[in-house]
């Protein structure tokens, strides 16, 4: 409710300030006419100066009347995209709830022998999955506007949190762990530990889950140790995202296509998420067409070191290339 007022309070203002610069125009041109038809040619110096002041008042409410139109537009596709997250969250819980409600009144009606049952058991598996992903996504989008204290903060090695998240996403979407190939550098971040998980952990679902029919998945980790960066390339080979749509995907509630056509879950807050985490670490994220054939490649540049640069570290750094 109280980002909902705050939205709010600038185009009320501006709105105002241009009824007041409106009257303002219209009353001091009446007073101008009435006062140049009663006086003779000698009020000319004020004229000359008077006609100014009329014009930058007309040019401010212009100017206000473009920027409101400009608000208008922006609140139009916010109330769309809302529309559209609720259209996705309400079929996001129904299907799930559906289907379970459907193997539930299977196995309570009559007898299934073992291997149905247990196949039955992990579909409803699936669907419990299923809606604890949308409830944290949606649990994530909304803690974005608390910062990590201090006590959060802490040196994340980012190859084996990489190699974790894709060990996650592989069992999540029953793919072998050979559809993400793996080619990590040993480096580290300052930050807090869950906010770089859900970079990446988002990142690397939806490479797996845009990819083609067979999901083949690169990511590279590398140093940039001049720019005191470290760069992190996930490549998938899905169909792409059109030119138009690069800016607009990381967006809050958007996705491409019509909701209810989509074939692939979600709710349109993941880019949205990594995007927002990336800016707090300082860093920024790029997307681009794939080199040679189809996909698309993120592009993640965030502050951080290579593990040798840590000073008392007693690990040894994991393997810097490998296969899930």
């Amino acid at each position: 409710m109280f980002s909902h007022r705050k939205s709010l309070r600038l185009p009320i203002t501006l709105a105002i300030v241009m009824i007041v610069l409106l009257v303002a125009l219209l009353v001091g041109w009446v007073l101008l006419a009435v006062f140049g038809a009663l006086v003779d040619s000698s009020s000319a110096p004020l004229f000359w100066t008077l006609l100014p002041v009329g014009t930058t008042f007309l040019v401010l409410v212009l100017v206000g009347v473009v920027v409101y139109l400009v608000l208008s537009i922006k609140a139009i596709n916010l109330n769309r995209r809302q529309s559209n997250f609720i259209a996705s969250v309400t079929h996001e819980l129904k299907s799930p709830i559906a289907s379970l409600k459907l193997y539930l009144q299977t196995l309570n009606r009559r007898p299934v022998d073992i291997s149905e049952r247990d196949e039955f058991y992990r579909y409803m598996l699936d669907d419990v999955d299923r809606l604890d992903r949308l409830i944290s996504h949606m649990l994530d989008a909304a803690q974005l506007d608390k910062h990590p204290v201090a006590e959060d903060v802490e040196e994340v090695e980012i190859a084996s949190l990489i190699r974790e998240c894709a060990q996650t996403i592989c069992l999540r979407y029953r793919v072998p762990y050979s559809t993400i190939q793996l080619t990590l550098e040993p480096c580290f971040v300052r930050a807090a530990r869950v906010d770089v998980d859900m970079i990446f952990r988002n990142l690397i679902d939806n490479a797996v889950k845009y990819a083609d029919f067979q999901p083949a998945v690169e990511i590279h980790l590398r140093t940039a140790p001049k720019a005191g960066l470290i760069v992190v390339r996930v490549h998938d080979n899905g169909v792409g995202i059109p030119h138009k749509m690069k800016r607009k995907i990381f967006g809050r509630f958007v996705r491409l296509g019509l909701e209810l056509e989509r074939e692939k879950p979600g709710t349109g807050l993941g880019l949205y998420i990594v995007r927002t985490l990336v800016r707090r670490l300082q860093g920024r994220i790029l997307v681009q067409d794939a080199e040679q054939g189809s996909g698309t490649v993120f592009e993640v540049q965030i502050p951080g070191q290579p593990l040798s640069a840590r000073q008392n570290t007693t690990n040894p750094p994991p393997s810097p290339v490998g296969v899930l």
